[in-house]
């Protein structure tokens, strides 16, 4: 039986008074991919941060790749920085710097390579993401809303990581340029065998590329089923969410 990529047991996160998870569990199987949905406060970008320690739980268990994660020091924790590639909200790019430097970042810190060859490694990625090159001399505040997604992409993925991590990928952008990201993240799961991890409200990106949805719901995981399945259970916030008037002009 093959290892999940992430194993979550009774976790408990907790910010002085504020409960955001209890006892919440949740499995993502290497290849999936997975979107994380719930109402606002529900914990999803907390999750996702807490899988790639950049927050910590109070108490449980996560497990990536079958190794407890949750106590490792900031030195034992690169390896998991490694095996796990981030999208933030917004791209999150460094103004000050170019396109082929956001996305050389990673290499610099974490690898010993030239600097040609880091130049070479960041314009695969871009290609990758379906840039051109000479993106890469460019500022973000040149770029599109969708070019800095794809940047932020290229650059989660500058250290071929195992898992890529996505928090709101198509918020803010046009429904063609939400479509085409869509058909990007398919593309890289075929592509490099990724496991991917959603934060998103979007209906379109729901029905589109995910294998399961895990709901985040009274500080735990309601259920975490594939969309059609998910559609038609018997649920207030669930019924709403997808038979509300956003979900009837999609049409699913």
């Amino acid at each position: 039986m093959t290892t999940p990529a992430i194993e979550i047991k009774a976790l408990r996160t907790q910010f002085g008074n504020a409960i955001i998870h209890d006892q919440l569990d949740l499995t993502i199987n290497q290849g999936e991919i997975i979107a994380l949905i719930g109402g606002s406060g529900s914990g999803k970008s907390t999750l996702l941060r807490e899988i790639v320690l950049l927050e910590r739980p109070v108490s449980g268990s996560i497990k990536v790749f079958g190794k407890e994660i949750t106590q490792l020091s900031e030195k034992k924790a690169l390896w998991l920085r490694q095996r796990c590639g981030v999208m933030f909200q917004q791209g999150a790019l460094f103004t000050s710097l170019t396109v082929a430097e956001n996305v050389m970042f990673p290499l610099r810190e974490h690898t010993d390579l030239s600097p040609k060859l880091m130049a070479e490694l960041a314009g695969l990625k871009l290609a990758l993401v379906g840039l051109p090159r000479d993106v890469g001399k460019k500022f973000p505040a040149q770029l599109s809303g969708g070019m800095i997604k794809r940047v932020a992409v290229a650059r989660a993925l500058a250290l071929d990581p195992s898992i890529l991590f996505l928090d709101e990928p198509t918020a803010g952008l046009d429904p063609i340029g939400a479509d085409a990201l869509d058909d990007l993240i398919l593309t890289l799961r075929e592509l490099l065998g990724l496991t991917i991890v959603i934060v998103t409200h979007d209906l379109d990106t729901l029905w589109k590329v995910t294998d399961r949805i895990a709901v985040l719901s009274d500080k735990q995981v309601l259920a975490a089923l594939p969309v059609k399945q998910l559609a038609s259970l018997d649920h207030p916030w669930l019924a709403d969410y997808f038979q509300g008037t956003r979900g009837r002009m999609l049409g699913h």
